[in-house]
């Protein structure tokens, strides 16, 4: 009987050693993910977060979870698993700063960007670009982000098993590809309003030229500002189901090269 009870007492700490490995690699994800891991959400909120996906995560690869190396310490397996886990989420939190520099570009472009607004995120945006990453972090968690979050997590580790480190390089050439990546699909994101504002500008010179004695500017400034909200009214629904669709691409692929 007392041998019995030491090898439950041997299986139970083992099941809690992966337990709070598990929870050190989903906490890392967590703490970048969009719209559970923004900064407006209290940090008691996230931990709680943190924790229930790690109560999802970890029955859901109990039995596949290898033994903890007693070669190696527990403190380094723990590090490893949150250098992963933030590894992850950054690349999650990429896609949120794409959107960002999005509105930043889009709201320059159009001489918005004197009109401030609150934001979710702690960084400054001017008011189209808040729209654009409340609209999308929206739009993500009632597509089900939270579903799709936990089989992501599950999923890294067919991957990256655990106490698995990734090579130096191999996390140097993903994550220069990745902020490129970020910085081009913003970009793009923000297309229609460069495009607006190209044309605006052009037409602006033209019409300056044309007429010297006209103050273009108290008639262009009015112009230009209907201009980006009639192009927000359109634009929006169609750039937040492209980032939308591309969040999702990276769920199931989140350390994917980027195409």
């Amino acid at each position: 009987m007392i041998e019995g009870l030491a090898q439950l007492l041997d299986m139970g700490e083992g099941a809690l050693a992966g337990l709070a490995l598990v929870f050190m690699r989903v906490g890392g994800i967590v703490a970048l993910l969009p719209g559970f891991g923004e900064a407006s959400v209290p940090l008691r909120i996230r931990l709680g977060i943190a924790i229930a996906f790690t109560m999802v995560v970890w029955p859901m690869l109990a039995e596949d979870l290898i033994a903890v190396d007693p070669g190696r310490p527990f403190l380094v397996l723990m590090l490893i698993e949150a250098g992963i886990g933030l590894l992850l989420g950054l690349s999650f939190r990429l896609l949120v700063m794409a959107l960002q520099f999005a509105g930043s570009v889009a709201a320059q472009s159009t001489s918005l960007a004197q009109l401030l607004g609150a934001s979710v995120t702690p960084d400054p945006l001017p008011a189209l670009g808040n729209i654009l990453v409340i609209g999308a972090i929206t739009l993500a968690m009632i597509s089900g982000l939270h579903v799709k979050a936990a089989i992501a997590m599950a999923g890294s580790y067919a991957l990256l098993p655990l106490g698995a480190a990734p090579s130096g390089a191999d996390v140097a050439a993903w994550g220069t590809a990745r902020v490129a990546d970020a910085f081009a699909f913003g970009f793009t994101l923000a297309a229609p309003f460069v495009i607006a504002a190209f044309v605006y500008n052009v037409a602006l010179g033209a019409i300056n030229k044309a007429m010297p004695q006209l103050m273009v500017a108290f008639v262009g400034a009015p112009a230009i500002t209907a201009a980006s909200i009639l192009i927000l009214l359109l634009a929006a629904p169609v750039i937040l189901g492209v980032w939308n669709g591309r969040l999702d691409a990276l769920l199931s692929a989140p350390l994917g090269m980027p195409r």
